[in-house]
């Protein structure tokens, strides 16, 4: 690589870390504002805040990074353009081939970084996150265990404790279950016990009874049943999470490729899905080394305008929304049919090949012409 491929290859680099800090910064914000609105509406703290958005960042920088690459190379080409410095390395005898070598070696280091985020960092965050989120979702000690007032931890549920022990356990409880208003339950024991398990956490409640209203057609029929001992799925309130229903995005990319009998009982998914997932991510870093070929090929069509390169600006976002819109298109395809899967390098390779049509129309285009010099001579 000689200097004036450092000297491209060092500008794409200043303007990719420019943009993407700015991209990563606009839409970081915009999700941590939701989730600090909804971690802070359950009681957490800053810290858990802070923690949650942090997890979040891989899969935003993954996003956002192939949209800073084409607005480094196309900011960065318009600007040797305007600077002369385009035309000065054209007329040394750089051909449009020639000069795309240091944009396809920046584009080559931006799908490095989007691969190792979307096959390692982004998996570890999501898995992560979503143990966190279980572990605050079970974490009912601080938000429903006050003695001696009424709660309401979801919609249609009355929570009252007379007393809590310091042993943790309750006592003069009752619970009503209103959220079907056709069939209101209450229930009421004099002890109570909360039970961690792999489904959630229960309420285990002694001493007790249930009292079940039915709205029927007729009139409405009251039912009441004494028990000794009763357990009470708390899931529903706290919102926790099934272990048996985790995402395919939260394993690697090896297991996805090979998926075992756990993987598939773990997210009720078949092998095709598993293997969808994985090829999901095998294309989207082929992305970045498009979207930059992009705002650099498309910005050398045309001459030398006064009103500068907007119409090739114009023409290189239209051609990453065409990308973009082939890559929603095939995803949507392949989450019909998993077998479709080979349609996820589709938008990357046609992108490639709109990258290579118009470097050969820049190159063609200033090809001395023959026949005119040999007129001009005559």
């Amino acid at each position: 690589m000689n200097r004036i491929d450092r000297y491209i290859l060092k500008l794409m680099l200043i303007l990719f870390g420019f943009f993407a800090l700015v991209l990563v910064a606009v839409y970081w914000v915009n999700r941590a504002v939701s989730l600090f609105e909804n971690l802070i509406a359950d009681g957490q703290t800053a810290l858990v805040v802070l923690e949650f958005t942090l997890l979040t960042l891989p899969l935003v920088i993954s996003v956002v990074l192939p949209v800073a690459a084409f607005a480094a190379t196309a900011y960065g080409t318009n600007r040797l353009s305007g600077e002369s410095e385009l035309v000065a390395m054209q007329a040394a005898g750089l051909s449009p081939w020639r000069m795309a070598r240091p944009v396809l070696v920046f584009g080559i280091i931006a799908a490095v970084m989007v691969a190792i985020l979307v096959h390692a960092l982004v998996p570890m965050a999501r898995a992560r996150l979503a143990e966190r989120e279980e572990q605050i979702a079970e974490n009912i000690t601080a938000q429903f265990l006050k003695a001696g007032v009424f709660q309401f931890p979801a919609s249609g549920i009355t929570l009252f404790i007379r007393d809590i022990t310091p042993q943790g356990e309750l006592e003069g409880l009752f619970l009503e279950d209103a959220r079907n208003p056709d069939s209101i339950t209450s229930y009421s024991a004099e002890r109570a016990l909360i039970v961690r398990s792999d489904e959630g956490p229960k309420l285990v409640m002694i001493s007790g009874m249930v009292q079940a209203l039915r709205q029927t057609a007729e009139t409405p029929r009251l039912s009441l049943t004494r028990f000794e001992d009763l357990t009470y799925d708390l899931g529903a309130i706290v919102g926790g999470s099934d272990p048996d229903d985790r995402d395919l995005r939260d394993f690697s990319t090896a297991r996805l490729l090979s998926p075992d009998a756990e993987l598939l009982a773990a997210t009720g998914e078949t092998a095709m899905r598993a293997r969808l997932e994985a090829h999901e991510r095998l294309a989207q870093p082929l992305l970045s080394p498009v979207a930059a070929m992009l705002g650099f090929a498309t910005l050398l069509i045309g001459g030398f305008s006064r009103f500068g390169v907007w119409r090739q600006v114009t023409w290189a976002i239209l051609a990453l929304i065409f990308v973009q819109l082939l890559t929603n298109w095939t995803a949507n395809r392949a989450g019909e049919d998993p077998a479709l899967w080979p349609l996820l390098y589709l938008p990357s390779a046609a992108g490639a090949l709109i990258c290579v049509f118009l470097l050969w129309l820049a190159a063609r285009a200033r090809r001395p012409r023959r026949h005119g010099a040999a007129g001009a001579a005559t």
